[in-house]
């Protein structure tokens, strides 16, 4: 007798009670898969786009200063500098729309922002749009000069309106909030000359303003990894339970294949590969679940073009793996307790 045909032919006859075991495992995969698979799409968004930036240093107001925006001589000072070329500057401010803050962005390039319709000029967002019943066409006030309204966004989230740089600096009395420039020299020792060079400002380089944004998005996706590993966690404590009363109910039948002649290890390997393919089964299935549950995610959140990124090799394969270890480890106590049963006791057993 083929001790995992066994395995396959015991979790056939207990149907109902197998298939809610695996459902416990497929709400957990199908929660990691989701999570971290939303996670995952918006970190390698934020660093292709934070990459995408060509720009080796970026200085802003220091956040000692107290001021958001940079006035016409710093920014005279900065564009001043030998070892800086290549500038580009972005200005970002806050007004009010009926009582509502409101936040606005100057842009340089166009093409980075996604439009649903209409064109670049004065570009609102879908959530100014939802606000405020906004349309192409409309007329805006920003710091007391109207605006006609040229295109929507696809971006959600929060409350943004973007405009031409040069129109967003006039708005502000030419004051800006970011410049980005290329160096002639090594971008560290640049960044660390201007602010010896320039007060009231704070620079950094490229590869740190990345190494930020990596290391938060890291922090996030293990934070979101712990929380979602939770719910994996209840699924496999159900296959601990389940596979304990599978050797319950097998008592006798296990203490018949012992005085037969099959052994310890035997046994175990018939507990392990019933709990492991629990586990298999669960993956699989959660998956399927999981991919289907971000497909939908990003619909609704309009982050459909980035769903490639939601599903990398890695998440797929480490939760199936996972799954099935996992499985096998819960199902190591069950095994171990079914080895050792007496042959006796095991077929007095009722």
């Amino acid at each position: 007798m083929n001790l995992y045909k066994l395995a396959f032919n015991n979790i056939r006859r207990k149907k109902l009670r197998s298939a809610l075991t695996t459902l416990g495992i497929i709400i957990g995969v199908a929660t990691i898969v989701v999570l971290l698979g939303m996670a995952a799409g918006a970190t390698s968004e934020v660093q292709a786009e934070t990459n995408a930036y060509m720009y080796d240093v970026v200085v802003i107001p220091a956040s000692t200063s107290g001021n958001y925006l940079m006035d016409t001589q710093t920014v005279s000072k900065i564009r001043n500098l030998s070892m800086l070329y290549d500038f580009r500057e972005v200005t970002v401010f806050n007004d009010d729309i009926n009582g509502t803050r409101v936040n606005y962005e100057g842009v340089n390039d166009w093409n980075k922002i996604k439009l649903k319709s209409g064109t670049s000029g004065v570009v609102i967002n879908q959530a100014v749009a939802d606000k405020f019943g906004y349309t192409i066409g409309s007329k805006i006030k920003i710091k007391n000069k109207e605006f006609t309204v040229t295109g929507i966004s696809t971006e959600e989230g929060a409350i943004y309106i973007y405009l031409n740089q040069d129109t967003a600096k006039q708005l502000t009395d030419n004051k800006v909030s970011a410049i980005y420039a290329q160096t002639k020299g090594d971008p560290k020792t640049v960044s660390k000359d201007i602010e010896k060079q320039i007060s009231g400002v704070s620079s950094e380089t490229k590869s740190e303003k990345v190494a930020k944004v990596q290391e938060m998005t890291s922090q996030a996706m293990m934070f979101i990894g712990f929380i979602a590993s939770i719910a994996l966690l209840v699924g496999i404590i159900s296959v601990i339970n389940t596979m304990l009363i599978s050797v319950m109910e097998r008592t006798r039948e296990l203490g018949v294949l012992k005085a037969i002649g099959f052994t310890n290890w035997e046994i175990k390997g018939s507990i392990l590969f019933e709990s492991g393919l629990l586990g298999f089964l669960g993956g699989i299935v959660g998956v399927i679940l999981g991919i289907i549950g971000i497909f939908l995610a990003a619909s609704m959140l309009k982050f459909t073009e980035s769903i490639s990124g939601m599903m990398p090799l890695w998440l797929i394969v480490g939760v199936i793996v996972g799954a099935t270890v996992l499985s096998i480890l819960a199902g190591l106590y069950p095994a171990i307790q079914a080895s050792r049963l007496n042959v006796v006791e095991a077929l007095r057993y009722d």
